[in-house]
């Protein structure tokens, strides 16, 4: 049989995965996935003692905070297939000792080059690990039931890593030198090295002699190259970037047109690298769009809300860092309790939940203003986040059960992908409806030149510095104008954002009513409507 999955692999690697073990092989992936999202988090808080240390140029310092998930997000489907055709296991070992060397190597980096090419191996290290852990899942857990569960686990510890990042960095830099960010990621991964080669099993490679023909390089290259130049410049246009920059235009365009020489590719190749039958089932498709949808919505909107906390109300970093984590708890208990809901409603009736009550928490946050008030913040946010997580891990679990366990490396690298570019629109998109909202707002204050008016309309802290340069009674204006003027934005940006997420429960009405049976292949419809399996005997 052709398309025997990995679960009927070696009988010494098969039980590796077996019996209880399998509950331990969860810990494992789930300490790989932690160390990978605090890394992508924990040097936020760093920025100000590397820029004090390293003195890098402004493009240099963007660099050394972009250039880890930009290198993470364009290298997934390529370790993500790689993984698939010689074995998920070997990625992920490879993984853990490239993300220690590259730990290291950013520890001791003297200049901003090195620490930017020691991001970048991070980032290369991360896109290794990101896929083999949901995908062994895949293989570890063959019963959907269970590995609904799993999923959970996974997503809440996802949760917690982003969140946990930006307070384990600032908790060491209390008492170190900016450097410990990354020493600390050194012990987990010599460890996770043995642990892995002994308690991981392995896939079963996919290759020429099974029937699924070599691994498409070319096509591998196409989508690194192409993913890079379409994240490079989702990016700057979510960093403010004139739309019209050719910085922001060629990245893009290239990239969208590498993307597009990918799929043809693909589409003509006997053996593809990534399979595009898979987006012919409605309820893969759905999920991707269901996590595009989900991030679009809600990164950008995150980000206006860290800036609401700090400079509108005057909170501390840390103080922002404490009132987020509600969100954070709420998204853990989310992905608890999501394989119960799952079971019980199915992924259709489960991930429209989880929209729906996101859409409603981001409305009622609309009753935010000047004033502080903690605890409507508060309800808000736990809405929040359990609807957020709900969304997601049903996403997900939705997305991986509809493919065949061979091919689970690549289905899984494209969700990572789709959750990657969904959250660079979304702060590009959030973020040009967060100006347009507040930049006219300040057009004419009185007692404020036009020259300042038109600073302070780029962003309210620079309105902040303008109203301190000018003093007196028409600083004083312009700054409460300014924040009244963020405030209406806020609201106007959490109504776009409620209405991108009833159009995401709108979208998961075409996702399964409940959870089929998922042993064996999942079948693709062909061109009349019918079954064709995946496994050949």
């Amino acid at each position: 049989m052709s398309g025997t999955t990995a679960a009927a692999a070696t009988p010494r690697r098969r039980t590796a995965g077996a019996g209880a073990n399998r509950w331990v092989v969860l810990v494992v992936l789930c300490v790989s996935l932690l160390l990978v999202a605090l890394d992508a988090t924990v040097l936020h808080v760093a920025v100000p003692a590397v820029s004090e240390d390293l003195r890098p140029g402004a493009v240099e310092l963007l660099w050394i905070v972009d250039v880890y998930p930009l290198v993470c997000a364009s290298l997934l489907i390529l370790f993500g297939t790689l993984g698939d055709r010689v074995g998920r296991r070997r990625i992920l070992l490879l993984g853990y000792a490239l993300f220690g060397v590259a730990s290291a190597l950013a520890a001791c980096a003297g200049s901003a080059p090195v620490l930017i090419a020691a991001r970048a191996l991070l980032g290369a290290g991360g896109a290794m690990i990101m896929p083999a852990t949901l995908s062994l899942l895949r293989e570890v857990f063959p019963d959907r039931r269970e590995r609904a569960l799993a999923i959970g686990v996974w997503s809440a510890v996802a949760a917690v890593g982003a969140a946990v990042g930006p307070l384990l960095g600032g908790l060491l830099l209390e008492h170190f030198w900016w450097g410990s960010v990354f020493l600390v990621n050194i012990p987990l991964m010599l460890a996770a090295l043995p642990v892995g080669r002994l308690l991981l099993p392995e896939s079963r490679p996919r290759s020429a002699d099974t029937g699924q023909g070599p691994w498409d390089v070319a096509g591998a290259l196409l989508a690194a190259a192409g993913l890079f130049g379409v994240v490079l410049g989702v990016k700057r246009l979510g960093g403010g970037e004139p739309a019209a920059s050719a910085l922001t235009v060629v990245p893009l365009v290239a990239g969208a047109g590498l993307l597009a020489l990918f799929v043809r590719r693909q589409r003509r190749r006997p053996y593809p690298l990534v399979d595009l039958r898979m987006f012919r089932r409605p309820a893969f498709s759905t999920s991707v769009g269901c996590i595009v949808l989900a991030m679009l919505a809600l990164v950008g909107l995150e980000l206006i809300a860290a800036q609401y906390l700090q400079l509108v109300l005057g909170l501390s970093p840390l103080q922002t860092g404490l009132r987020l984590l509600p969100l954070t708890f709420a998204a853990m208990a989310a992905g608890l309790a999501g394989a119960r809901l799952l079971r019980r409603f199915g992924p259709r009736r489960t991930v429209c939940f989880g929209f729906c009550l996101t859409a409603g928490a981001v409305l009622l946050l609309t009753g935010l203003g000047r004033t502080d008030a903690w605890g409507l913040m508060l309800g808000g946010f736990v809405l929040l986040g359990f609807g957020l997580e709900t969304t997601l891990f049903g996403a997900y679990e939705s997305m991986l059960s509809e493919v065949p366990a061979e091919q689970a490396g690549g289905a899984v690298a494209i969700g990572e992908t789709s959750y990657q570019l969904g959250a660079g629109i979304g702060i590009a998109l959030l973020g040009t409806v967060m100006n347009a909202a507040y930049g006219p707002a300040l057009a004419d204050v009185p007692g404020v030149p036009a020259a300042a008016s038109a600073a302070a309309g780029r962003s309210l802290g620079e309105a902040y510095e303008v109203a301190a340069r000018l003093g007196g009674p028409g600083g004083a204006a312009l700054r409460s104008a300014a924040a009244g003027a963020f405030v209406h934005g806020l609201h106007v940006t959490l109504v776009v954002s409620a209405g991108l997420l009833v159009l995401g429960a709108g979208m998961a009405l075409r996702l399964p009513r409940g959870m089929r049976g998922v042993e064996g292949a999942v079948g693709v419809p062909s061109p009349r409507g019918e079954v064709e399996s995946r496994v050949s005997v």
